[in-house]
């Protein structure tokens, strides 16, 4: 039986790049029937909604989802982050950021690291309001609640050190900001101490969020697996995907127990949108991360090969330093999967 695989184009370059996996994808000797469903800013304007009941049945109907990119326009009353809310909706409690040094001039050497981001609450769990004080409106305040529950902190823990275990890495460490935030932090920390004893081969380190950003430009190959809550790995996973190349090669899945989705770290970067520039290089190793997932490691590994002697011999887009364009990009990688 071919694998059901949904696609969610989303907006700006997110189309470009969906339709060049779509092409690798069919070139890897594998069946897949794909279907599209909407997601982002055109849902909104179509349908009335950035994101449609009917794509969340589709991407639960499918054996694994790829999705592109969207715009979330902050101006516009009742829009609604569709990630967030998605991620939220079905579950998709672990967000899985590889960072992994490429042979290319942009990446530093050296790095082979993953940054497991707790996926479906702390300060994104979309909890705000504003306060008024009619009488001084200087006193208005915004208040935005920051939730971190025993069970989430539990499952993500969890997560990475079952990975560390699989992947045979030594090491997990927590990053928190218990020494203010004292109660949200200082419970995602207890937690990981009570978990770590169910993994005595593997080491438990704890850093604090503020260092761990300096370490990372300091010293990134210190690190094995980086667990952490939602808007800190959010923010660390960005600034190390520079150290390797940018958000042109930064891929991510997002795990749940019923499905996963999987997408490039990028934006929809309307600003090049249609002009055959933008970079596939993240969306095609999302597609091997889903690849992954549906246990075809060996088309996968394919796939990964093929991307990084891309990277290695600067067949890339101008955003890495090269001159092709995005299908031209493709057609190399096609090059390197027929060798």
């Amino acid at each position: 039986m071919p694998y059901q695989v949904c696609l969610l184009p989303g907006d700006g370059i997110g189309p470009e790049v969906i339709a060049q996996a779509e092409i690798v994808l069919n070139a890897l000797g594998l069946e897949f029937q794909f279907t599209r469903a909407e997601i982002g800013f055109s849902a909104y304007k179509k349908l009335g909604t950035p994101l449609p009941q009917a794509t969340l049945e589709a991407i639960l109907g499918a054996d694994g989802t790829l999705f592109g990119a969207v715009t979330t326009p902050p101006a516009i009353p009742g829009y609604f982050s569709p990630v967030v809310r998605m991620r939220q909706a079905l579950g998709l409690y672990a967000n899985l950021r590889p960072c992994r040094s490429f042979a290319h001039p942009t990446s530093r050497a050296g790095i082979d690291l993953l940054i497991v981001r707790e996926n479906t609450e702390g300060l994104y769990s979309g909890v705000e309001r504003m306060e008024h004080d009619e009488s001084d409106p200087g006193r208005d305040r915004a208040v935005s609640e920051r939730i971190i529950t025993r069970y989430a902190s539990e499952r993500i823990i969890r997560k990475a050190f079952e990975i560390a275990r699989q992947e045979h890495r030594g090491k997990v460490t927590v990053v928190h900001k218990a020494n203010v935030l004292r109660l949200t932090c200082g419970l995602f920390r207890q937690v990981a101490f009570e978990v770590a004893e169910s993994y005595p081969e593997i080491r438990l380190e704890e850093m604090l969020v503020d260092t761990c950003a300096m370490e990372l430009v300091r010293a990134a190959e210190q690190f094995d697996i980086i667990v952490t809550t939602n808007l800190f790995g959010d923010i660390l996973s960005d600034e190390a995907c520079m150290l390797v190349g940018g958000l042109g090669v930064a891929y991510s899945g997002n795990i749940g127990e019923r499905t996963a989705v999987f997408e490039p770290v990028h934006g929809s970067a309307p600003d090049i949108a249609g002009q055959h520039k933008a970079n596939p290089t993240a969306t095609f190793l999302s597609a091997a991360m889903m690849l992954e997932y549906l246990g075809e490691s060996e088309s996968a590994a394919r796939l990964r090969i093929a991307v990084s002697d891309c990277l290695a011999r600067n067949a890339v887009t101008p955003d890495l330093g090269g001159l092709l364009t995005t299908e031209q990009m493709t057609e190399q990688v096609l090059f390197e999967l027929e060798e």
